[in-house]
């Protein structure tokens, strides 16, 4: 019988990125519309990209097997 490989998860996939030490790189929120009532400090920051908590990690690395 053949071993089953396991699946990457195609929505984490296209929403997460590793680092080179391995943590998870996400991109923020709040950049889509109704942008004028931020304020201009809140639209630099969500032009970075941040970084997961490590409780997350470990879901995420399951949910993408081969990273």
């Amino acid at each position: 019988m053949p071993k089953m490989k396991l699946k990457t998860k195609k929505g984490v996939k296209k929403r997460f990125s590793f680092t080179k030490k391995n943590k998870v790189k996400h991109d923020k929120a709040n950049k889509g519309h109704l942008k004028s009532s931020n304020n201009a400090k809140n639209t630099r920051k969500t032009r970075r990209t941040g970084v997961v908590s490590k409780s997350e990690t470990k879901m995420i690395k399951t949910l993408m097997p081969y990273n």
